[in-house]
């Protein structure tokens, strides 16, 4: 498996090494070099990555706001000389922060813990719910979306007329999904491969499905919309 990643440093000199380092790992694959987060936030307009290496202390935008401003973020590791970075480098969910200077070895084995968790995603497609006095096992593709109803779930799968009820949490179903699925909503995730059509406020899943978006997540919802939008 190889990972496609960016590398982002506004000194010539890290990102040189950075790029090195990249280099020198066989399932690693460098797909661009930037000198800026802004630089960065531009070429992922185009084109898409599994992981970035990101320097954290950058003019203009620094990288732990840059990585929160993403509406789907690729993985991420965080390189940095400042250590009071760390909790909030893992409050994002990074996969490992490397504190300047650090060696190929110290690197290798942040790119390790990279590919342990993107061979877990990928294998992790299916999941359990309890409905009733059952438990059923669901592809976690065929989930169109996810509703609230007071402290239980519907979980809705394509093909099926009727929606799963499990007792769980919005907050506990939003950590296990992957990047694509997107809460819009404080009672709806969709996943958003499974769009038909977005009309001012609302996400149409289906001819009889059309959900509403929230106030709190239309920022980021907009952000994932301009990242595939062609055209003006």
């Amino acid at each position: 498996m190889n990972i496609r990643c960016l590398a982002i440093d506004d000194e010539p000199l890290a990102l040189q090494q950075l790029v090195a380092y990249i280099n020198k790992v066989p399932f690693l694959e460098l797909e661009a070099q930037c000198q800026s987060a802004v630089e960065a936030r531009a070429y992922l307009e185009n084109d898409t990555v599994d992981a970035i290496f990101c320097d954290i202390n950058m003019p203009d935008l620094n990288g732990m706001d840059f990585i929160k401003s993403l509406a789907v973020p690729p993985l991420v590791i965080f390189t940095t000389a400042y250590s009071e970075y760390a909790v909030e480098g893992f409050r994002v969910n990074a996969v490992d922060y490397l504190l300047k200077p650090f060696g190929l070895q110290e690197f290798q084995r942040a790119a390790n813990r990279l590919r342990e968790r993107l061979e877990g995603h990928r294998d992790e497609s299916d999941i359990f719910l309890k409905t009733d006095y059952r438990i059923v096992k669901v592809s976690i593709p065929d989930i169109r979306y996810v509703e609230a109803m007071s402290e239980y779930l519907k979980v809705w799968i394509e093909g099926e007329p009727k929606p799963i009820i499990t007792l769980l949490s919005m907050k506990k179903m939003e950590e296990r999904l992957p990047d694509d699925f997107m809460r819009i909503h404080r009672s709806y995730i969709i996943n958003l491969t499974k769009i038909q059509e977005v009309n001012k406020n609302r996400v149409k899943m289906d001819a009889q499905t059309s959900l509403p978006i929230g106030d709190m997540y239309k920022e980021a919802f907009q952000a994932y919309l301009e990242t595939k939008f062609l055209g003006k």
